[in-house]
């Protein structure tokens, strides 16, 4: 990107090319080479280093359209990725198990979710936000033996979901339910929390989540400050009566980064 304007054209085009992909989605895999290729081009171009300049000094600019441009952009690439797990879960019931770029980056991120909080078989792991290939829970299962449970607000989600999960996760402790945290059980007894990045009220609920949890619970928040923030929602204050961030785990050439909390 050598220009303001080449960086605003490129955003257009990319927001434009995901409104018009996810119009295409049909509950079959027809269009997910396209929408793959397209979130894999995002991804690398939110980790650009040569981008962040650019970055910075748009925001230094007073811009309402800019402004809602990355809003747009953030709410229609969390859309495409959602689309873009049911495509992986349809296509792994047809055989086909190869991976798009974007979740060999989502996989590597998961290796250290926790930083030094480490994740025990003795530890119950939730997941909030578990879309339709919950990778987390499969790798946090395989890994270290963990109860985890996932939770999304898509019905179409978790049984594509609990697809996958019986195909590559037969006999781990995998758990997925379509509801809220609050109507959890589980939501008390949880160890580790996850919030997914494209989750757009997680620190709305991680509020909510003080009353809920336990009082030795680790919450990771996966988020997207500056240029990440194109793709994920960014980091929010916290209630520091409620809770404290103990440590922030930042990822340079991974799509988010993650921070951790305890209760204050």
């Amino acid at each position: 990107m050598e220009t303001l304007i080449d960086f605003q054209t490129c955003l257009s085009e990319f927001s434009g090319k995901f409104d018009e992909l996810a119009g295409r989605y049909d509950h079959t895999v027809q269009h997910s080479s396209a929408l793959e290729a397209l979130i894999d081009d995002y991804s690398t171009f939110i980790t650009d280093k040569q981008n962040e300049r650019i970055w910075e000094e748009l925001n230094q600019q007073e811009s309402g359209s800019m402004h809602q441009l990355v809003l747009d952009l953030r709410d229609k690439s969390a859309q495409c990725v959602a689309i873009m797990e049911k495509y992986r879960a349809l296509k792994l019931q047809g055989g086909d198990v190869e991976i798009a770029d974007y979740f060999r980056n989502i996989e590597e991120c998961i290796e250290k979710e926790f930083g030094s909080f480490h994740v025990t078989s003795d530890s119950k792991v939730l997941l909030v936000g578990s879309g339709s290939f919950p990778m987390t829970p499969l790798f946090i299962a395989k890994r270290t033996g963990a109860k985890v449970v996932g939770i999304d607000i898509d019905e179409e989600a978790i049984t594509l979901g609990q697809k996958v999960v019986d195909k590559l996760g037969a006999g781990l402790n995998i758990q997925l339910e379509q509801t809220l945290m609050q109507d959890l059980s589980f939501t008390k007894e949880a160890t580790h929390i996850i919030f997914s990045s494209t989750v757009a009220n997680k620190y709305d609920l991680l509020d909510q989540l003080h009353a809920l949890t336990n009082e030795h619970v680790v919450v990771a928040m996966r988020y997207g400050n500056q240029l990440k923030s194109l793709f994920n929602y960014p980091m929010r204050e916290t209630d520091s009566s409620k809770w404290n961030m103990v440590d922030n785990i930042l990822r340079p050439d991974d799509v988010f980064d993650i921070a951790l909390y305890q209760k204050a």
